[in-house]
């Protein structure tokens, strides 16, 4: 029986050859990796003494010959093909190990050339692969080396492979060549001028019981790379598997959690939208100004935080019916507290960082969106005041807080707060000022005045002032850019009202 071995990720190979020598394998292998099996004592020959011709044009054709394509393509159910490798003095070769050259590492470089990033194109690698792979009924082809463990255990225990195993090895072979060529054409279609097009790249990352509804199919996949405010990546601490609905909304809640660092910062989630935030001096204050912004909304809800859960905040939540409590961490005493209500989910994110540019997806019928995601948010400023009514510092502080909230409605989007409270929520009406009059409403019944308005985008008229002067809203912000935009600041003038444009929309749809 032969191995060949041939790995640009050689951890644990090493281990994996000697192991394949103890069990009465001869090894075949290359460059680098014969030098490294040499170094460690193993018995190795090189695929140049059994093509009987040399590495050539600086190790870029190696492997391409028939000794080796032959070896590992022959059936062996097959007279015909037998007799043809002994005809030709090929013996067969049972096993490959093969990884490929790092083409993502390498271009992800700044300074890369495309001299470099070509020389990284691996050749001969894909073509042993894709040969063992395809031959799977008698060739096993291992490509990662967390295969290693189960290939070895079924030749210890059976003296090879089982058939479920190549199968499922040549499965994984196809997907490494296949990420591998989609890397490169990623790479280089730009740089030919060729027209775009987009490779998408998940991994599994759980299958759920359904969709939206009992009757849709779902599954929830993540990316390769890691990144903070994911759910990819969380910790479940407590609680039933997380629903798509959940996944969802508990994403929603994570995005705004995001907007918020320099304050303890807690918000309340039903259905995409924010029902109840608020930042304090401690996440307990943070939580008492979310929960009383809309008590009866957050029944069933989800709740996130950007500080560690304490006790008091743990004693707070308790008595509430709610989905998902989310936090970067819990102290013990509150997490034991959290964890004795068995059906809630308490989840711990990884909330260290910043959200570099990521890209935003959405399914059209026969077609994809894809945008960047909406992670930026201009700092607000006097000097963005448009009306003779200046807001006071306090005021400040209040419509930054909700200018960040109002990103996170869906449009057409008004917020109303005060005192860093979210207050009232209009979400997704179809025209501004009936957003307005529900968000303003929500307000009016928690007893608030002296409040502030945000809205995602410019108000069309100015119906949406004249209302909220009704409600005793003192300062608004919105990003302006309506031909009537003279319109809402004669009204606000009109009624002592300050506001701020911002230059900048935050449709959420």
């Amino acid at each position: 029986m032969r191995a060949l071995i041939s790995v640009s990720d050689k951890s644990g190979v090493v281990e994996f050859a000697r192991e394949l020598v103890s069990l009465g394998w001869e090894l075949l292998s290359t460059s680098g990796t014969m030098k490294m099996l040499k170094e460690a004592g193993l018995p190795v020959t090189s695929v140049s003494d059994v093509t009987g011709f040399p590495e050539i044009c600086d190790g870029r054709v190696k492997t391409l010959h028939p000794k080796i394509h032959g070896a590992l393509l022959a059936r062996r159910d097959l007279p015909d093909h037998m007799r043809q490798l002994e005809d030709n003095g090929i013996g067969t070769i049972d096993l490959v190990c093969v990884n490929l050259y790092p083409f993502r590492e390498t271009v992800a470089k700044p300074d890369v050339t495309m001299e470099d990033a070509i020389e990284h194109i691996d050749i001969g690698g894909p073509s042993m692969v894709r040969s063992a792979a395809k031959n799977w009924e008698s060739v096993t082809i291992v490509v990662n080396p967390e295969d290693y463990a189960v290939v070895l255990d079924e030749l210890k225990t059976l003296g090879h492979t089982t058939p479920e195993t190549r199968l499922s090895l040549s499965a994984k072979a196809y997907t490494h060549t296949a990420e591998y060529d989609m890397a490169i054409a990623s790479w280089m279609r730009p740089k030919a001028g060729l027209p775009e097009k987009l490779f998408l790249e998940y991994d599994i990352c759980q299958p759920l019981r359904y969709g939206e509804n009992p009757h849709q199919e779902a599954r929830f996949f993540k990316t390769l790379k890691s990144v903070p405010y994911s759910l990819a990546t969380a910790e479940q601490l407590n609680g039933k598997e997380l629903s798509y609905n959940n996944i969802q909304d508990a994403n929603a809640a994570l995005n705004i959690v995001r907007e918020f660092k320099d304050k303890p910062f807690a918000v309340g989630l039903k259905h995409m939208n924010p029902c109840g935030a608020g930042v304090g001096e401690t996440i307990a204050e943070a939580w008492s100004k979310a929960y009383e912004g809309d008590k009866t909304s957050i029944f069933g809800g989800i709740v996130a935080f950007n500080r560690e859960v304490d006790l008091e905040t743990a004693e707070m939540l308790k008595p509430i019916f709610l989905e998902i409590v989310m936090a970067p961490s819990f102290a013990p005493d509150a997490l034991e507290l959290l964890c004795t209500k068995k059906n809630l989910r308490v989840l711990k994110v990884d909330m260290d960082g910043d959200v570099k540019t990521q890209m935003a997806c959405v399914s059209v019928n026969g077609g994809l969106l894809v945008q960047n995601q909406d992670l930026e948010i201009c700092s607000l400023s006097l000097d963005q005041c448009v009306t003779v009514a200046k807001p006071t510092p306090v005021q400040m502080k209040d419509l930054e807080f909700t200018w960040k909230m109002v990103k996170h409605v869906k449009s057409n989007a008004i917020v109303v707060g005060r005192d860093g409270m979210l207050l009232g929520v209009g979400a997704g009406q179809m025209n501004r000022v009936g957003s307005a009059g529900i968000a303003l409403e929500q307000a009016r019944a928690a007893g608030q005045t002296e409040l502030v308005l945000a809205s995602d985008a410019f108000f069309p008229f100015d119906d949406c002032v004249t209302l909220a002067a009704k409600y005793g809203v003192k300062a608004i912000v919105q990003p302006g850019g309506s031909i009537r935009d003279e319109d809402s600041i004669k009204k606000c003038d009109e009624l002592g009202i300050a506001m701020l444009f911002t230059g900048e929309r935050h449709f959420k749809h």
